[in-house]
Protein backbone atom coordinates (compact mmCIF):
# COMPACT_ATOMS: atom_id res chain seq x y z
CA UNK A 1 0.00 0.00 0.00
CA UNK A 2 1.41 3.17 -1.26
CA UNK A 3 1.25 6.04 1.22
CA UNK A 4 2.40 9.44 0.96
CA UNK A 5 2.18 12.67 2.70
CA UNK A 6 1.27 15.56 0.67
CA UNK A 7 1.06 18.27 3.78
CA UNK A 8 3.99 20.04 2.88
CA UNK A 9 4.58 20.31 -0.88
CA UNK A 10 7.51 22.00 -2.00
CA UNK A 11 6.53 23.46 -5.09
CA UNK A 12 3.08 25.03 -7.26
CA UNK A 13 0.21 23.08 -7.36
CA UNK A 14 -0.37 21.71 -11.09
CA UNK A 15 -1.58 19.00 -13.29
CA UNK A 16 1.32 16.16 -10.90
CA UNK A 17 2.80 17.17 -8.26
CA UNK A 18 5.57 15.54 -5.98
CA UNK A 19 6.53 13.59 -2.33
CA UNK A 20 9.69 13.00 -2.09
CA UNK A 21 11.09 11.41 -5.16
CA UNK A 22 7.64 10.08 -6.54
CA UNK A 23 5.37 11.85 -8.62
CA UNK A 24 1.54 11.53 -9.26
CA UNK A 25 -1.08 13.38 -11.28
CA UNK A 26 -3.11 15.41 -9.45
CA UNK A 27 -7.30 15.89 -10.05
CA UNK A 28 -7.68 18.13 -6.92
CA UNK A 29 -7.98 21.68 -5.67
CA UNK A 30 -10.05 24.99 -7.21
CA UNK A 31 -8.01 26.28 -9.77
CA UNK A 32 -10.40 25.27 -12.52
CA UNK A 33 -9.04 27.44 -15.04
CA UNK A 34 -5.48 26.14 -14.32
CA UNK A 35 -4.33 30.38 -13.86
CA UNK A 36 -1.31 29.08 -11.15
CA UNK A 37 0.30 27.74 -13.88
CA UNK A 38 -0.94 29.46 -17.22
CA UNK A 39 2.03 31.21 -18.93
CA UNK A 40 0.45 33.80 -20.53
CA UNK A 41 -1.34 35.14 -17.31
CA UNK A 42 1.82 34.55 -15.52
CA UNK A 43 3.39 37.00 -17.89
CA UNK A 44 0.66 39.81 -17.40
CA UNK A 45 1.47 39.00 -13.38
CA UNK A 46 5.10 39.81 -13.61
CA UNK A 47 4.14 42.98 -15.99
CA UNK A 48 2.18 44.21 -13.07
CA UNK A 49 4.68 43.25 -10.45
CA UNK A 50 7.03 45.56 -11.89
CA UNK A 51 4.61 48.37 -13.11
CA UNK A 52 2.97 48.47 -9.49
CA UNK A 53 5.35 46.60 -6.87
CA UNK A 54 4.66 43.84 -4.65
CA UNK A 55 2.03 44.96 -2.93
CA UNK A 56 0.08 48.25 -1.36
CA UNK A 57 0.16 48.32 2.39
CA UNK A 58 -2.08 51.33 2.67
CA UNK A 59 -6.07 51.57 3.32
CA UNK A 60 -8.38 52.53 1.11
CA UNK A 61 -9.38 55.70 2.58
CA UNK A 62 -5.60 56.58 2.31
CA UNK A 63 -5.15 60.39 0.35
CA UNK A 64 -2.90 58.43 -2.24
CA UNK A 65 -4.33 55.81 -3.95
CA UNK A 66 -3.28 53.49 -7.11
CA UNK A 67 -6.13 54.01 -9.61
CA UNK A 68 -6.41 50.27 -11.11
CA UNK A 69 -8.20 49.30 -7.97
CA UNK A 70 -11.41 51.43 -9.54
CA UNK A 71 -10.30 50.32 -13.00
CA UNK A 72 -10.44 46.53 -12.00
CA UNK A 73 -13.59 47.30 -9.84
CA UNK A 74 -15.22 48.28 -13.26
CA UNK A 75 -13.91 45.87 -15.25
CA UNK A 76 -15.18 43.11 -12.67
CA UNK A 77 -18.63 44.53 -13.17
CA UNK A 78 -19.04 44.94 -16.92
CA UNK A 79 -17.39 41.34 -16.91
CA UNK A 80 -19.64 39.73 -14.66
CA UNK A 81 -22.42 41.70 -15.35
CA UNK A 82 -23.08 43.83 -12.40
CA UNK A 83 -24.09 47.11 -11.89
CA UNK A 84 -21.04 47.94 -9.48
CA UNK A 85 -18.06 46.28 -7.70
CA UNK A 86 -15.51 46.26 -5.14
CA UNK A 87 -12.27 44.21 -4.47
CA UNK A 88 -11.10 43.50 -1.07
CA UNK A 89 -8.04 41.77 -0.11
CA UNK A 90 -9.82 37.84 0.18
CA UNK A 91 -13.08 36.36 -0.48
CA UNK A 92 -13.41 35.79 3.30
CA UNK A 93 -12.99 39.38 4.28
CA UNK A 94 -16.00 40.01 1.12
CA UNK A 95 -17.84 37.97 2.38
CA UNK A 96 -17.87 38.88 6.35
CA UNK A 97 -17.70 42.74 5.47
CA UNK A 98 -20.71 41.95 3.36
CA UNK A 99 -22.98 39.83 5.76
CA UNK A 100 -22.05 42.02 8.60
CA UNK A 101 -23.07 45.53 6.81
CA UNK A 102 -26.43 44.10 6.21
CA UNK A 103 -27.12 41.83 8.82
CA UNK A 104 -29.08 44.60 10.62
CA UNK A 105 -31.25 45.75 7.29
CA UNK A 106 -33.42 43.03 8.16
CA UNK A 107 -33.97 39.60 9.47
CA UNK A 108 -31.67 37.56 8.80
CA UNK A 109 -31.89 33.72 7.10
CA UNK A 110 -29.28 31.46 5.85
CA UNK A 111 -29.66 28.97 3.23
CA UNK A 112 -28.82 25.38 4.20
CA UNK A 113 -25.29 24.64 3.85
CA UNK A 114 -24.02 28.10 3.85
CA UNK A 115 -20.40 28.49 3.33
CA UNK A 116 -18.42 29.32 7.12
CA UNK A 117 -17.17 32.76 5.48
CA UNK A 118 -20.90 33.78 5.69
CA UNK A 119 -21.39 32.99 9.09
CA UNK A 120 -21.16 35.52 11.75
CA UNK A 121 -21.64 33.96 15.32
CA UNK A 122 -21.30 30.30 14.70
CA UNK A 123 -22.96 28.44 12.81
CA UNK A 124 -26.70 28.85 11.92
CA UNK A 125 -29.57 26.47 12.63
CA UNK A 126 -29.84 25.47 9.46
CA UNK A 127 -31.34 22.02 8.22
CA UNK A 128 -33.24 19.93 5.40
CA UNK A 129 -33.04 20.04 1.59
CA UNK A 130 -32.47 23.52 -0.29
CA UNK A 131 -35.71 23.10 -2.37
CA UNK A 132 -37.90 22.57 1.12
CA UNK A 133 -36.30 25.44 2.58
CA UNK A 134 -37.08 28.19 -0.35
CA UNK A 135 -40.85 27.04 -0.27
CA UNK A 136 -40.90 26.93 3.81
CA UNK A 137 -39.03 30.73 3.56
CA UNK A 138 -41.28 32.36 1.15
CA UNK A 139 -44.28 31.20 3.08
CA UNK A 140 -42.72 32.36 6.23
CA UNK A 141 -41.75 35.85 4.68
CA UNK A 142 -45.36 36.01 3.33
CA UNK A 143 -46.97 35.04 6.84
CA UNK A 144 -44.75 37.76 8.77
CA UNK A 145 -45.33 41.24 9.48
CA UNK A 146 -41.34 41.77 9.18
CA UNK A 147 -41.14 43.98 5.84
CA UNK A 148 -37.30 43.64 5.43
CA UNK A 149 -35.59 40.55 5.02
CA UNK A 150 -31.95 39.06 4.22
CA UNK A 151 -31.31 35.77 3.07
CA UNK A 152 -27.82 34.49 2.68
CA UNK A 153 -26.61 31.55 0.38
CA UNK A 154 -24.29 29.82 -1.72
CA UNK A 155 -24.73 30.36 -5.34
CA UNK A 156 -24.06 26.45 -5.79
CA UNK A 157 -22.95 23.50 -3.76
CA UNK A 158 -19.34 22.56 -5.13
CA UNK A 159 -18.88 19.78 -3.40
CA UNK A 160 -21.40 17.33 -4.41
CA UNK A 161 -22.54 19.14 -6.89
CA UNK A 162 -25.31 20.80 -7.07
CA UNK A 163 -26.72 24.56 -8.56
CA UNK A 164 -28.83 26.31 -6.28
CA UNK A 165 -32.35 28.30 -8.29
CA UNK A 166 -33.30 30.95 -6.15
CA UNK A 167 -36.50 31.57 -8.62
CA UNK A 168 -38.81 30.17 -5.75
CA UNK A 169 -38.24 34.10 -4.57
CA UNK A 170 -40.77 35.08 -6.78
CA UNK A 171 -43.64 34.15 -4.67
CA UNK A 172 -42.64 36.90 -2.36
CA UNK A 173 -45.03 39.66 -2.13
CA UNK A 174 -44.52 42.65 -3.63
CA UNK A 175 -44.86 44.77 -0.60
CA UNK A 176 -41.77 43.13 1.22
CA UNK A 177 -38.13 43.56 0.52
CA UNK A 178 -35.28 41.39 0.72
CA UNK A 179 -31.07 41.71 0.15
CA UNK A 180 -30.29 38.60 -1.51
CA UNK A 181 -26.36 37.72 -0.70
CA UNK A 182 -25.19 34.79 -2.57
CA UNK A 183 -21.38 33.14 -2.36
CA UNK A 184 -20.39 32.25 -5.85
CA UNK A 185 -16.56 31.36 -5.13
CA UNK A 186 -16.82 28.23 -7.43
CA UNK A 187 -19.24 29.40 -10.31
CA UNK A 188 -17.41 32.47 -11.07
CA UNK A 189 -15.10 32.27 -14.04
CA UNK A 190 -17.02 28.72 -14.88
CA UNK A 191 -20.52 28.75 -14.81
CA UNK A 192 -22.79 30.75 -17.56
CA UNK A 193 -20.07 31.24 -20.00
CA UNK A 194 -17.50 32.00 -17.32
CA UNK A 195 -20.02 35.30 -15.88
CA UNK A 196 -20.71 32.94 -12.83
CA UNK A 197 -23.90 33.83 -10.85
CA UNK A 198 -25.02 37.34 -10.86
CA UNK A 199 -26.82 37.28 -14.40
CA UNK A 200 -29.12 34.44 -12.82
CA UNK A 201 -29.88 36.01 -9.91
CA UNK A 202 -34.00 37.32 -9.50
CA UNK A 203 -34.60 40.20 -11.53
CA UNK A 204 -37.56 41.11 -8.84
CA UNK A 205 -38.11 45.04 -8.12
CA UNK A 206 -37.91 43.64 -4.18
CA UNK A 207 -35.36 41.72 -4.21
CA UNK A 208 -31.53 43.28 -4.56
CA UNK A 209 -29.25 40.50 -5.33
CA UNK A 210 -25.67 40.83 -4.28
CA UNK A 211 -22.59 37.91 -4.76
CA UNK A 212 -19.67 37.58 -3.25
CA UNK A 213 -17.01 35.50 -4.02
CA UNK A 214 -13.11 34.55 -3.77
CA UNK A 215 -11.28 35.42 -6.96
CA UNK A 216 -8.38 32.89 -6.09
CA UNK A 217 -9.98 29.96 -7.34
CA UNK A 218 -10.77 29.61 -10.98
CA UNK A 219 -10.37 33.14 -11.34
CA UNK A 220 -6.63 32.74 -10.09
CA UNK A 221 -6.01 35.89 -8.04
CA UNK A 222 -5.79 36.41 -4.48
CA UNK A 223 -8.33 39.00 -4.07
CA UNK A 224 -12.52 39.01 -3.12
CA UNK A 225 -14.87 40.31 -4.75
CA UNK A 226 -18.71 41.89 -4.20
CA UNK A 227 -20.98 42.56 -7.08
CA UNK A 228 -24.40 43.94 -7.00
CA UNK A 229 -26.56 47.04 -7.30
CA UNK A 230 -24.59 50.58 -7.04
CA UNK A 231 -26.17 52.05 -4.25
CA UNK A 232 -25.34 48.64 -2.08
CA UNK A 233 -21.94 48.72 -3.18
CA UNK A 234 -21.58 52.35 -2.23
CA UNK A 235 -22.30 51.59 1.15
CA UNK A 236 -20.18 48.91 1.33
CA UNK A 237 -17.39 51.19 0.33
CA UNK A 238 -18.32 53.51 3.33
CA UNK A 239 -17.79 50.97 6.24
CA UNK A 240 -15.11 50.97 8.24
CA UNK A 241 -13.91 47.34 7.25
CA UNK A 242 -13.80 48.37 3.48
CA UNK A 243 -11.90 51.86 4.28
CA UNK A 244 -9.45 50.26 7.02
CA UNK A 245 -8.37 47.25 5.01
CA UNK A 246 -5.50 46.91 2.80
CA UNK A 247 -6.48 46.19 -0.88
CA UNK A 248 -5.10 43.33 -2.75
CA UNK A 249 -2.41 43.12 -5.06
CA UNK A 250 -2.47 45.41 -7.53
CA UNK A 251 0.05 43.08 -9.64
CA UNK A 252 -2.69 40.31 -9.50
CA UNK A 253 -5.77 42.69 -10.29
CA UNK A 254 -3.75 44.01 -13.68
CA UNK A 255 -3.00 40.23 -14.84
CA UNK A 256 -7.12 39.80 -13.96
CA UNK A 257 -7.86 42.54 -16.23
CA UNK A 258 -5.78 41.74 -19.11
CA UNK A 259 -6.51 38.17 -18.98
CA UNK A 260 -10.41 37.70 -20.37
CA UNK A 261 -9.09 36.32 -23.63
CA UNK A 262 -7.14 34.01 -21.54
CA UNK A 263 -9.81 32.65 -19.46
CA UNK A 264 -12.20 32.05 -22.60
CA UNK A 265 -9.86 30.05 -23.86
CA UNK A 266 -8.70 27.38 -20.69
CA UNK A 267 -12.85 27.76 -19.99
CA UNK A 268 -13.46 26.11 -23.07
CA UNK A 269 -11.06 23.69 -22.85
CA UNK A 270 -11.54 22.93 -19.23
CA UNK A 271 -15.16 22.47 -21.19
CA UNK A 272 -13.76 20.24 -23.53
CA UNK A 273 -11.97 18.08 -20.95
CA UNK A 274 -15.13 17.73 -19.34
CA UNK A 275 -17.05 16.30 -22.08
CA UNK A 276 -14.21 13.99 -22.94
CA UNK A 277 -14.10 12.74 -19.49
CA UNK A 278 -17.72 11.76 -18.97
CA UNK A 279 -17.84 10.26 -22.43
CA UNK A 280 -15.22 7.94 -21.54
CA UNK A 281 -16.87 7.13 -18.54
CA UNK A 282 -20.06 5.51 -20.03
CA UNK A 283 -21.43 3.89 -17.59
CA UNK A 284 -19.83 4.69 -14.90
CA UNK A 285 -21.30 7.84 -14.87
CA UNK A 286 -23.90 6.71 -12.64
CA UNK A 287 -21.33 6.19 -9.55
CA UNK A 288 -20.50 9.96 -9.54
CA UNK A 289 -22.19 12.72 -8.72
CA UNK A 290 -22.06 16.10 -11.05
CA UNK A 291 -23.09 19.12 -12.81
CA UNK A 292 -23.19 19.54 -16.09
CA UNK A 293 -20.38 22.52 -16.97
CA UNK A 294 -18.66 21.89 -13.72
CA UNK A 295 -16.04 19.81 -12.99
CA UNK A 296 -16.01 18.06 -10.16
CA UNK A 297 -17.19 14.84 -9.89
CA UNK A 298 -18.55 13.24 -6.33
CA UNK A 299 -17.92 9.57 -5.74
CA UNK A 300 -19.74 7.37 -3.11
CA UNK A 301 -16.59 4.89 -3.36
CA UNK A 302 -15.33 5.51 0.19
CA UNK A 303 -12.19 3.16 -0.97
CA UNK A 304 -11.65 5.28 -4.16
CA UNK A 305 -8.79 7.63 -3.02
CA UNK A 306 -6.57 4.74 -2.00
CA UNK A 307 -7.55 2.90 -4.93
CA UNK A 308 -6.40 5.72 -7.15
CA UNK A 309 -3.05 6.21 -5.46
CA UNK A 310 -2.23 2.85 -5.90
CA UNK A 311 -1.66 3.89 -9.37
CA UNK A 312 -0.07 7.09 -8.55
CA UNK A 313 -3.34 9.36 -8.89
CA UNK A 314 -4.29 11.86 -6.63
CA UNK A 315 -7.93 12.80 -6.11
CA UNK A 316 -9.48 15.38 -3.68
CA UNK A 317 -10.39 13.27 -0.50
CA UNK A 318 -10.86 15.40 2.78
CA UNK A 319 -13.65 15.94 5.68
CA UNK A 320 -15.50 19.52 4.23
CA UNK A 321 -16.74 21.81 6.15
CA UNK A 322 -17.10 19.72 8.79
CA UNK A 323 -13.41 18.52 9.44
CA UNK A 324 -14.88 15.39 11.63
CA UNK A 325 -17.43 14.58 9.32
CA UNK A 326 -17.36 12.02 6.30
CA UNK A 327 -14.74 12.41 3.97
CA UNK A 328 -15.75 13.63 0.50
CA UNK A 329 -14.07 11.97 -2.13
CA UNK A 330 -13.72 14.13 -5.52
CA UNK A 331 -12.11 13.98 -8.68
CA UNK A 332 -11.89 17.59 -9.79
CA UNK A 333 -11.00 18.39 -13.69
CA UNK A 334 -8.59 21.71 -14.39
CA UNK A 335 -7.79 23.13 -17.84
CA UNK A 336 -3.90 22.00 -17.00
CA UNK A 337 -4.74 18.41 -17.65
CA UNK A 338 -3.59 16.35 -20.89
CA UNK A 339 -6.36 13.83 -22.35
CA UNK A 340 -3.74 11.54 -21.76
CA UNK A 341 -4.25 12.32 -18.38
CA UNK A 342 -7.92 11.72 -18.29
CA UNK A 343 -7.20 8.45 -20.53
CA UNK A 344 -4.94 6.98 -17.67
CA UNK A 345 -7.38 7.92 -15.11
CA UNK A 346 -10.43 6.22 -17.18
CA UNK A 347 -8.30 3.13 -17.67
CA UNK A 348 -7.86 3.17 -13.73
CA UNK A 349 -11.53 3.53 -12.86
CA UNK A 350 -12.73 0.99 -15.61
CA UNK A 351 -9.89 -1.71 -14.36
CA UNK A 352 -8.43 -1.78 -16.74
CA UNK A 353 -4.93 -0.99 -15.22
Amino acid sequence: MKTFDFSAVKGPLGRSISAGERSVLYFGGTAYLGIPGQPEFLDHYLQGLHHFGINNGTSRSNNVQLGIYQDAEGVAALRFGAESALVTSSGFLAAQMTVRHFAGWGQLEYAPGTHPALWLEGKPDEGGSFEHWGLELVNRINRSPQKRWVVVSNSMNNLFPERYDFSFLEGVGPEKELILIADDSHGIGVLNGGRGSYPALPGLEQVKGIVVASMAKALGVDAGLVLGPETLIRELKNTETFLGASPPSAAGLFAFMQSEGIYKVELDRLLELCRYFEAGLGALKSDFACLEGFPVYLSADKNLAQRLMEHDVLISSFAYPDRFGEVLNRIVLCSWHHKSDLDNLLNILAGRT
